[in-house]
């Protein structure tokens, strides 16, 4: 379960999963080759090569700007277009596929552009073509980095406009209601494993050649051949949440190619903890924001009238969570439904309010309001399409980048033990993930993640109670990338940190994107305001 900022998603699987989801310009210049960093062991030294070919075509090519497809909703002056990639870099002259860029141009003078911002939003399975309209919708906190850098976005391979891929049909995918994911009974487990397998076995026959291919190295690799296509010798990169994950690959991989780096919600790198065990990591951590969101509605009861104790909130929602077991409010919201919906509250705090609201709604007697936030919208084809498809890119690329366990009595005994103390989230996230046990694809080893000759200082922000990648994996890359600085939000929990306003981290970000200097120090920050109620 990752994050790049929610569209409502509706689990697969029978459960509650994550809502995933928990993310250049013309002109062609040589492209570095790539670095010999790139890996050990021939597999690795042909991707490397590989990638250095691509990168290589992508500058001679550059990028073919034209209005968007009317579609797409991004308006003018938006610019889209398409850069060609290897499914495979180890067969760089083989199959291609497309990858959707967009972008719009840097706001300030010609004097004081510095080349293009790559972003990725997350997920995996976030499309980062929503990224300029940052510019577009005069989002102030990125005017100042606007007026030097032109603002990148691109769907990664397999996501959205890149060559999507599907496990499942949307409208099944979206149906309602799921299965309660906290099992009652052996059965219950029994019935979400095979739906689990089932789902893995969809994941084949519907994208089955795209799979062995769908990892977090080789959208590392597509960044660069981006990079190339755009006509920059070096990457200009924001990610956040997985989007952390992917810089840091890209920065193991090439960290000759960096010129800036802002990574915010850190995933950790470590690969002890990627994929199987950061998932665990997660329960604990959406768990403890869950308590701080119930601390804020009973401070505020005054509002919602929904207890003045973090106890009696409690009380509500397992109220509310037995009601709809017992009979799905609107004969489609369960107790699935619920948490995919009320999930949102402890990774943004951007929904706390409106959450609470929804609730305190239903609490004096309002049902319709929470069947209307939480149930899946059939008529939405295109929402259920993208919900789909994000979905299965999530559970392609976590299962790829990593060997998970097989085991089931591994998985039981583990999500059993962490389900005790930390029920929220922990049975919907491991039925989400579990697919990656019967994995019909190759598994890899991860990147080893550290400092290569080259890498710049790379900027870390992270927010001390984050739910959805907890605050360890931003210490862990730290350690790992010499030079780097982190810049910690205390007391605060928020997913996605660097587009909220905080006095102490906005400027601190501008200066590193427009000077590249970092404090001396690491530094902490107080929190960003509270939500008002």
């Amino acid at each position: 379960m990752r994050g790049s900022r929610p569209k409502k998603r509706v689990a697969a699987l029978g459960s509650a999963g994550a809502l995933v989801t928990a993310t250049l310009i013309a002109g062609a210049v040589a492209a570095p080759t790539a670095n010999a960093s790139a890996g050990s062991g021939h597999g690795k030294d042909r991707e490397a090569r590989g990638a250095a070919i691509a990168a290589t075509r992508a500058a001679k090519a550059g990028i073919d700007w034209q209005d968007c497809p009317a579609d797409w909703n991004l308006a003018k002056p938006i610019q889209c277009g398409y850069v060609t990639v290897p499914l495979d870099y180890a067969k760089p002259y083989g199959k291609q596929i497309k990858l959707a860029v967009d972008r719009i141009g840097n706001t300030g003078t010609k004097a004081e552009r510095q080349g293009a911002l790559v972003y990725n939003p997350g997920g995996p399975g976030g499309s980062g073509l929503r990224f300029p309209t940052r510019v577009t919708n005069k989002n102030a906190v990125w005017a100042n980095a606007a007026k030097a850098y032109d603002f990148v976005g691109f769907d990664p391979r397999g996501v959205g406009k890149s060559t999507p891929i599907s496990c499942v049909d949307p409208q099944e995918f979206v149906k309602a209601p799921k299965a309660d994911p906290v099992p009652d009974s052996e059965a219950d487990k029994l019935a979400q494993r095979k739906l689990a397998r089932e789902y893995a076995e969809g994941c084949q026959e519907r994208s089955g050649a795209m799979l062995p291919h769908m990892t977090t190295p080789n959208t590392a690799r597509d960044l660069d051949v981006i990079r190339a296509a755009l006509g920059e010798k070096k990457l200009n990169f924001l990610g956040v949440s997985y989007g952390t994950y992917l810089g840091a690959v890209y920065g193991t991989l090439f960290p000759g190619h960096v010129r800036r780096m802002v990574v915010d919600s850190v995933v950790n790198p470590s690969r002890d903890k990627i994929w199987y065990q950061a998932n665990l990591d997660q329960d604990v951590a959406f768990e403890g924001r869950w308590k701080d969101w119930q601390d804020w509605v009973a401070a505020n009861d005054a509002t919602y009238h929904l207890g003045t104790t973090r106890a009696a909130v409690q009380a509500k929602w397992l109220e509310l969570r037995a009601t709809a077991k017992k009979n799905p409010l609107g004969g489609v919201v369960g107790p699935a439904e619920l948490i995919s919906f009320f999930q949102s509250a402890p990774y943004y705090d951007s929904a706390w309010a409106s959450t609470a609201s929804v609730f305190s709604k239903y609490v004096a007697g309002d049902t319709q309001a929470l069947v209307d936030a939480a149930a899946p919208d059939l008529s939405d084809t295109a929402g259920n399409a993208s919900s789909e498809n994000g979905n299965a890119v999530y559970t392609a690329v976590e299962c790829a980048d990593a060997k998970w366990p097989t085991s089931w009595r591994k998985w039981d005994r583990d999500n059993t033990r962490l389900h005790k103390d930390h029920p929220f989230m922990t049975w919907a996230n491991a039925w989400m993930n579990l697919p990656c046990a019967t994995w019909p694809a190759k598994q890899q080893t991860p990147v080893d993640v550290k400092t290569g000759k080259g890498l710049p200082g790379v900027l870390i922000v992270q927010s001390e109670r984050d739910a959805a990648t907890p605050y360890e994996g931003a210490v862990e890359l730290h350690k790992r990338f010499k030079g780097s600085r982190l810049i910690t939000e205390k007391d605060a929990g928020s997913h996605g940190v660097t587009s909220l306003v905080n006095p102490c981290i906005n400027p601190r970000v501008d200066s590193y994107l427009l000077t590249g200097k970092l404090d001396g120090a690491d530094v902490t920050c107080a929190p960003h305001a509270t939500p008002k109620p």
